[in-house]
């Protein structure tokens, strides 16, 4: 496997601040707009900043997959909140700062270190996490299932 990779990306403005993403390799289009806080902006529609936030979330997701396979952790769910913060900065917007908020339920109490160890591992290795300018600030909570009674 090659260690350069391409993920081509095409935007189609289509109306007011509204466009349209899509990829030559992807079943699914996207709108997207500018945030409803800036003039002109869209509700309803993902913006760039929700994307970026997006990216750092689902790319947590996606590392902490491999990680817990490779670790053979064993869980039952994982969510994943994100909250990015966008301010002015040297007299530019930028997210400054994004939140990660991993919630991670195993079912083996044994293992709630091992499940922190891959959630700081995961969010370490993150290649998006390592791409932005970002401030990442991350909050895992491992939780114990509890035992369902039939």
């Amino acid at each position: 496997m090659s260690n350069i990779h391409h993920y081509e990306v095409n935007l189609q403005w289509t109306t007011d601040r509204k466009g349209n993403l899509s990829s030559p390799v992807l079943e699914h289009n996207l709108d997207v707009a500018t945030p409803p806080e800036f003039p002109k902006g869209m509700p309803g529609i993902w913006s760039p900043e929700h994307l970026l936030v997006a990216a750092v979330n689902s790319c947590l997701m996606t590392t902490f997959l491999a990680i817990a396979e490779n670790f053979k952790l064993s869980f039952q769910s994982f969510n994943s909140k994100a909250v990015g913060k966008l301010e002015i900065v040297e007299s530019k917007y930028m997210i400054s700062e994004i939140l990660l908020q991993p919630s991670l339920v195993i079912e083996d109490a044994n293992d709630q270190e091992k499940a922190m160890r891959v959630l700081h591992k995961s969010e370490a290795a993150c290649l998006i996490s390592n791409s932005v300018k970002s401030k990442i600030i991350f909050e895992p909570t491992v939780l114990i299932a509890t035992p369902s009674h039939a």
